[in-house]
């Protein structure tokens, strides 16, 4: 077994070879061969999520265990499983839901993992796909991706379930009304495909690079908008939408998206935030009743919501967005090129 894991925050990653894990109990083994490369493995590398204002939410002091293996959008083939993995599909590629709960909490018996206080999510806190193996706890945690390319498959277990958490959230959104997806990166590109999927007439895209907004053209935006060339980014969302923008999708999660969300929303909209960039959300109460907006987090999404949106997939709703592969040894590099914008869509390691 081969990995590549993060030991010291800010640093490269380091190659470790080890004998291939021995699966037990419920436990699954993967051979991985797709692992897709997610911005949020950016603030993990780094060691450190921008709270805004000076602050700093240290990752080791919220729990996070070094070294570890990152890479939470895992996809290959069950190749072996513990005693107790009831109906393994031994021999079948299946994409791993790596969003892990305690298994214990109101939250994790209600089958939302994905809110539980002390989550055990692989790639973050268990081991993940930069790797050529994986271990998955159990079986139920393997989702069918049918006849789907599985490189176009892989990045759905986050980016995908992700923002298809948050529309759900966003939504309803009526033929009449517009919905705005802030970034063009590989969650915005999703969110674009996959609100088209669930059958959103009009969605714009708003971002502050030309490449990334004609990309969110190609997987069917009805319309774009660059803040970095408008004069007044606000008044030009809103003219766009008619004055009907009843909801945005926001992944990149940074103050100047917020602000234009949540200012260019119409009376009784929705702004729900998914991305994790950094700052702080400043707002005068009062307008919030006011204006009767709802602010909401949306973090990953569960196990019913990936196969949901797999069905949606597989059905040929979903536009694939553009997709690259790269050898697995070029994790870390590929974090750097993410992070410094170089990359369109998503990247899919191979191994």
């Amino acid at each position: 077994m081969r990995s590549y894991q993060l030991v010291q925050p800010g640093k490269p990653f380091e190659e470790v070879e080890r004998e291939d894990p021995t699966p037990t109990g419920t436990e699954v083994l993967v051979r991985v061969t797709r692992a897709g490369v997610c911005h949020s493995d950016i603030h993990i590398s780094d060691g450190y999520f921008d709270l805004g204002g000076g602050k700093k939410l240290d990752i080791v002091a919220r729990g996070q265990r070094l070294p570890v293996t990152l890479g939470h959008e895992v996809l290959g083939e069950v190749i072996a499983a513990g005693p107790d993995a009831k109906d393994a599909p031994i021999g079948k590629t299946m994409l791993v839901h790596p969003w892990l709960g305690c298994g214990e909490c109101s939250a994790c018996k209600a089958e939302q993992e994905n809110h539980c206080p002390t989550m055990r999510s692989i790639g973050i806190f268990r081991d993940g796909g930069y790797a050529t193996h994986c271990v998955v706890p159990h079986p139920k945690y393997l989702v069918d991706i049918g006849d789907v390319d599985p490189t176009i498959a892989t990045p759905y277990s986050c980016s995908g379930v992700t923002v298809y958490s948050a529309l759900k959230k966003a939504m309803p959104v009526l033929d009449s009304e517009w919905l705005a997806i802030f970034g063009a990166g590989g969650l915005g590109l999703s969110a674009v495909a996959i609100a088209k999927g669930m059958g959103v007439k009009n969605v714009i895209s708003v971002d502050i690079d030309d490449e990334k907004l004609e990309a969110a053209k190609g997987v069917g935006a009805d319309a774009v908008l660059n803040t970095k060339k408008a004069e007044n980014a606000i008044a030009e969302l809103q003219k766009i939408a008619g004055g009907e923008l009843r909801a945005v999708v926001d992944t990149v999660g940074g103050e100047a998206t917020s602000s234009v969300g949540i200012g260019a929303v119409r009376k009784g909209g929705r702004y729900v935030i998914v991305g994790l960039y950094g700052g702080e959300l400043t707002v005068s109460l009062p307008t919030i009743p006011m204006r009767a907006l709802s602010i909401m987090g949306s973090y990953v999404g569960s196990l019913g919501e990936l196969k949901e949106l797999m069905e949606l997939v597989k059905a040929g709703k979903v536009k694939p967005i553009p997709m690259e592969t790269r050898p697995l040894e070029t994790a870390y590099d590929t974090l750097q090129d993410l992070k410094a914008g170089r990359i369109t869509g998503r990247v899919v390691l191979t191994s």
